[in-house]
């Protein structure tokens, strides 16, 4: 009787793919410190820690936005190295905690430059050029990429407005999250000469001296954001001149992100004047944004023969060229306010570099000259004429190079996995040999035939 015979043993071992070679590395044994140093900062647990502390900012970053401005919020809790989270906001607002108690935490420009130089770091112990590691190494390129963009966004990057009244034209950009205090006097007629205070100066009891006035300027409050009321008995009132008698500014929060009615924000401020030749006191004013917008005519005063208009207006940036309105055209659709045709034609001039261009400028058809991009924007809030919203951002391209990269460095990643894995599965096909009648079956390499085990015989 034929029977199959297999003799006891060890069972072969199974075909196993060879191990993965070891990452190479700059120096494994008797490392020097800047080495440690290195590899300490290519940590990846580092590197986990940093992505929880940046999720945290980004949560509470959020909910600051209950009783903080959109851009306040990305100033301080984002382009910034140091945040203090108002422990108010910390737990919620559930407690009423005064707001001057703060913790301080890492901001975004502190963790992003941390992430960057962790990966860095790892790259510098671990790098390896090879198309196994092209996927990742583009992945991370775009990510780098990335970051870098907001880092020229945040201190290059400049979004202003340009008002225009048809048949007039102008040379200077608006910044309405920044003021400044404006005092204009005469020359001639044809010529005016402005002293500007930053408002980052306009501090409560700050004292400005300068040798281009013959009085100065002292703060008696500054409000970033101001409601107006008519002057009364019964409410405080700093000034003693001016526009102040008849209307008194009270001091309100900031329109807060959570806000669906983003309300224009209004900066007020009461100023004392002093001659600086013998401290006689000059009156003691009320200055806004809110009457600059209404086009109200500024308090002034006169001193040693010369009168000096007093304005709080946005800051401006002048242009060396001249951007004339020649006309404004807002058609709309019948019986609704839907703009049909909303469009500015503009003459811009740049004697400088020799340009003169006509532009007509509407929706999706800018006009960008010198790293700058003009768009329609609305209509001037006083009379005939057009807003343009001014925009430079000198890495804009940056993020669509950034996802650009990390798209194809996606696709060689997971292709060279993906191939890898059909391989691997293809190189092993089923043999369906019975061995002892028991129907098992084994799996051999492609090509090859079963074979029994050593010391297997038949009878």
């Amino acid at each position: 009787m034929d029977s199959t015979a297999i003799k006891s043993g060890a069972a072969p071992a199974s075909p196993v793919p060879p191990a993965a070679e070891p990452m190479p590395s700059l120096k494994q044994d008797g490392a020097s410190m800047p080495y440690r140093i290195l590899q300490f900062c290519a940590s990846l647990r580092i590197t986990v820690v940093l992505f929880a502390l940046s999720f945290i900012l980004v949560f509470y970053g959020t909910w600051a936005q209950k009783e903080e401005s959109n851009w306040t919020v990305v100033s301080e809790y984002f382009r910034t190295d140091v945040v203090w989270i108002r422990l108010r906001v910390l737990f919620f607002f559930f407690a009423d905690i005064p707001p001057n108690l703060a913790i301080p935490y890492p901001s975004g420009w502190l963790l992003g430059g941390m992430l960057l130089v962790n990966l860095l770091a790892a790259h510098a112990i671990r790098f390896q050029v090879s198309w196994k590691r092209s996927g990742i190494l583009l992945i991370h390129a775009g990510i780098i990429l990335m970051m870098l963009g907001e880092l020229v966004a945040g201190l290059f990057a400049i979004e202003g407005r340009m008002p225009i009244v048809e048949g007039y034209a102008a040379d200077y950009v608006e910044h309405d999250r920044q003021t400044e205090l404006a005092i204009t006097t005469r020359v001639d007629a044809n010529k005016d000469e402005e002293v500007i205070v930053p408002g980052s100066k306009l501090m409560e009891g700050q004292s400005i001296q300068t040798d281009y006035l013959p009085f100065g300027v002292e703060v008696l409050k500054y409000m970033i954001n101001a409601e107006f009321f008519p002057a009364r008995p019964d409410l405080a009132n700093f000034a003693t001149t001016g526009i102040g008698l008849k209307q008194v500014a009270a001091a309100r929060g900031e329109t807060v992100g959570v806000d669906a009615e983003q309300r224009i924000e209004f900066a007020a401020a009461y100023v004392a004047l002093t001659r600086r030749d013998n401290g006689a006191p000059l009156g003691a004013y009320l200055v806004s944004s809110y009457h600059t917008f209404l086009n109200y005519k500024p308090d002034q005063i006169e001193v040693d023969g010369k009168e000096y208009a007093l304005r709080l207006r946005p800051k401006r940036s002048f242009r060396d060229y001249t951007v004339f309105l020649k006309k404004l055209t807002h058609d709309v659709y019948p019986g609704t306010k839907k703009p049909k045709d909303f469009r500015s034609a503009v003459r811009l001039t740049d004697t400088k570099n020799g340009d003169d261009l006509q532009v007509d400028i509407y929706m999706n058809h800018p006009l960008r000259y010198r790293g700058e991009t003009f768009y329609q924007a609305s209509l001037h809030h006083m009379t005939t004429g057009t807003v343009l919203q001014v925009v430079r951002n000198p890495g804009w391209q940056m993020p669509y190079w950034s996802c650009g990269i990390v798209t194809i460095g996606l696709l060689i990643h997971f292709g060279i996995m993906l191939v890898k894995f059909v391989s691997s599965r293809s190189a092993l096909t089923p043999v369906h040999a019975g061995i002892g009648g028991s129907g098992m079956g084994v799996r051999t390499p492609q090509g090859q035939k079963p074979r029994l085990p050593r010391g297997g015989s038949h009878a």
